[in-house]
């Protein structure tokens, strides 16, 4: 009984947060939706703005969880960030866009989990 898509990605987005407070950031939000598309976490870390994407696969038929990111995906997730920075006070004036990949196998469990900053740049 092997999960389903939406099981892993909201799996995959808690197994992030936990990884990311260890490492330091601070959450401010989740799921950030806009027009221009949805930010999975909104974090702080040391004077940096970070928003997070996270991918989570539960089988690597088709590559590693960060080469799923199309074009048009890191398109939104830059439109998105923008909209966020122009509709909130007081940010940090550096921001970047860090990718989470994780992988777990058909149990749930994390099999690799990684941060890879500035995977996205503008």
């Amino acid at each position: 009984m092997g999960m389903n898509r939406k099981d892993v990605g909201k799996l995959g987005e808690k197994l992030a947060q936990k990884f990311l407070k260890k490492k330091g950031y601070h959450i401010c939000e989740t799921n950030f939706r806009c027009q221009s598309g949805e930010i999975d976490i909104v974090a702080r870390r040391k004077d940096y703005l970070v928003f997070i994407e996270v991918r989570t696969k539960s089988n690597l038929d088709f590559g590693t969880p960060e080469e799923s990111i199309t074009e048009s995906k890191k398109k939104k997730l830059v439109s998105s960030a923008l909209h966020y920075i122009n509709s909130h006070r007081d940010l940090p004036a550096s921001w970047r866009i860090d990718v989470v990949a994780i992988e777990i196998d058909d149990k749930g469990k994390n099999k690799r989990i990684e941060l890879i900053e500035n995977a996205i740049t503008i």
